[in-house]
């Protein structure tokens, strides 16, 4: 490559936001060189996993003692990395950060970043969302609302290709969706039990998933969902979204993209006379060789926390504390959902009913409080929804060391009882002392300065929690579940996967990083549109949302630049 060459376009990351960026950019005509940190993983070729069965899998999937010393924050997630989709996450003594307070930073550097391994819920905002900080008095306005954003959500859930069930609710769009899968008996139950047992106007769906299910659609090549519920180690079929199987190969097929990994970004450079970013300075991360790419438009989607350290990193006479950070408000303002909090129960009866597939979705529960007066909430500001299923007990009985004989052959080739679970997913307040700064002393392998979190729930944050874990306990009891178990693990900000904020939208660069248009103040070629760009957390994961500000983002980009004014 030539360092030389003048690019149209930088984009720096291959996720959710990065393979939109790459394909919106590319499909407008702009030459593109898209950058990612880690390894190249190409569709299908490079899915080690993606058909093996658990005896197929080294420790029947169990991670070895020296596994979990090198992924030692990554396990904290629990559910993963395991044998199967440990490569699709990062080795934590190779890549490691600061916790002043504890932050649990869930990552994969690699081409399509965590979009394969995302949970593929998908979730549209609405005006409660957009307009709640102002209505609260809480940190800053969002300067857009829900009928701004709308036509690209629509844009966006067309190409991904959404499943999911219409319920006409104000605070929680409608979208263009696909059929929407099936519930399981006891979810039916619990839905029925709802909307006798409460007249606060709570209900239970099907999640909305980036899965496909209309059998005749085919997008991008890719196929309708398999049902065979392995999407998070890479999906032959294309089944569900990700970079690799729909936006990066759109982009490639422009001609216009050129794709470099093993390029860490570490500083965009600025020009102080022409007062825009002329390209971006890098590591490869294999050589350790520094590289400066030059281009016209830059567009930031390394994930939130990344980005933000990047534009710490971009310090300039301008700019002597970071890009844009004019006012201290960089790295600020850092949020996630909860996680790791809900119940579950043993569900009796429906033994004759069974579920075909491995459906790799759940119930949604949309949130049902503070969202008028007569569900208003004294304890605490916004609210929560809950993602949970409902399914069989399976073979695993058999660990049960006093069963032997016939019975316990006999009772293998049976499914189990039904139980069932739910997790809540609850907003977190922005907060101005939640905060990534770069660390003074420790240094990462590449000689870069670590990212130091400082990141905390609040006091309305714990009382949400408990309201989460006292609800849901309602709802099952109403239903007549058994045995029902209120579980809160050890938890913190991060587990939940939605880190957000740190380079926040707003009208004013006193109070903000960026404008309306994701674009930072004063820097019109540089867009963040990646998680750091949220004012505000909402209860439902922001990943749609994400999509969308990009594909709106590039839009502008494109048309800017062609008109002359990015450059």
């Amino acid at each position: 490559m030539n360092q030389g060459e003048q690019y149209d376009a930088i984009v720096v990351g291959t996720g959710i936001t990065g393979g939109w960026a790459a394909k919106e950019l590319c499909e407008n005509g702009l030459k593109t060189l898209v950058l990612e940190r880690g390894r190249m993983v190409k569709h299908i070729a490079d899915y080690p996993t993606m058909n093996m069965d658990l005896w197929d899998l080294p420790n029947r999937n169990e991670l070895t003692a020296e596994d979990r010393r090198q992924y030692y924050k990554q396990v904290r997630v629990g559910w993963a990395p395991k044998q199967d989709v440990k490569h699709f996450f990062v080795n934590d003594l190779e890549h490691p950060y600061v916790e002043t307070k504890r932050f649990d930073w869930i990552r994969g550097y690699h081409v399509g970043g965590r979009s394969i391994t995302w949970g593929r819920q998908s979730y549209r905002w609405s005006d409660l969302d957009f307009e709640a900080n102002r209505k609260d008095g809480i940190a800053v306005d969002w300067p857009v609302r829900y009928a701004d954003i709308a036509p690209w959500y629509d844009k966006v859930e067309t190409y991904i290709g959404v499943s999911g069930e219409a319920l006409g609710l104000p605070h929680l769009p409608d979208g263009k969706f696909h059929p929407p899968m099936d519930l399981t008996c006891p979810e039916e139950a619990l839905k029925e039990s709802m909307a006798t047992a409460f007249d606060d106007g709570r209900l239970l769906t099907i999640g909305r998933t980036a899965n496909i299910t209309d059998t005749n659609a085919t997008i991008e090549g890719r196929n309708p969902c398999q049902f065979r519920n392995r999407c998070w180690r890479g999906c032959p079929f294309g089944g569900y979204f990700s970079s690799n199987s729909a936006t990066l190969p759109a982009a490639e097929r422009t001609g216009n993209m050129t794709l470099r990994p093993h390029s860490i970004v570490y500083e965009l450079a600025y020009d102080d006379t022409k007062k825009r970013v002329t390209g971006v300075k890098l590591i490869d991360s294999e050589t350790h060789e520094k590289l400066e790419f030059k281009a016209n438009v830059i567009f930031l989607c390394a994930s939130a926390m990344a980005s933000v350290g990047i534009l710490l990193q971009s310090k300039s006479a301008r700019f002597p504390n970071g890009l844009g950070n004019d006012y201290d408000q960089l790295g600020r303002n850092i949020m996630d959902h909860h996680y790791q909090l809900g119940a579950s129960a043993r569900v009796e009866g429906y033994l004759d009913k069974y579920y075909k597939g491995r459906r790799p979705n759940g119930f949604y529960i949309p949130r049902f409080v503070n969202l008028d007066e007569n569900t208003r909430k004294k304890e605490y500001l916004r609210g929560f929804g809950y993602q949970g299923g409902a399914s069989r007990e399976d073979w695993t009985q058999a660990v049960a060391e006093m069963s032997y004989g016939k019975a316990l052959k006999e009772s293998l080739l049976k499914p189990g009882q039904w139980e069932i679970g739910a997790t809540g997913f609850g907003e977190m307040l922005p907060y101005h002392d939640n905060r990534v700064t770069l660390s003074t002393t420790e240094k990462d392998p590449w000689g870069l300065p670590q990212l130091d979190f400082d990141v905390e729930f609040k006091a309305n944050e714990y009382k949400m929690r408990e309201d989460i874990i006292r609800e849901i306990t309602t709802m099952f009891k109403a239903a007549g579940f058994k045995d029902i178990t209120p579980y809160e693990n050890e938890t913190g900000p991060g587990l939940g996967i939605h880190e957000m904020g740190g380079a926040r939208m707003g009208y004013d660069n006193r109070t903000s990083i960026l404008n309306k248009h994701n674009q930072v103040h004063g820097v019109p070629n540089v867009y963040v549109t990646d998680g750091a760009f949220m004012t505000s957390a909402s209860c439902v994961n922001p990943s749609l949302t994400y999509m969308a500000f990009t594909a709106r983002a590039a839009d502008h980009a494109a048309r800017e630049f062609k008109a002359g004014r990015l450059s």
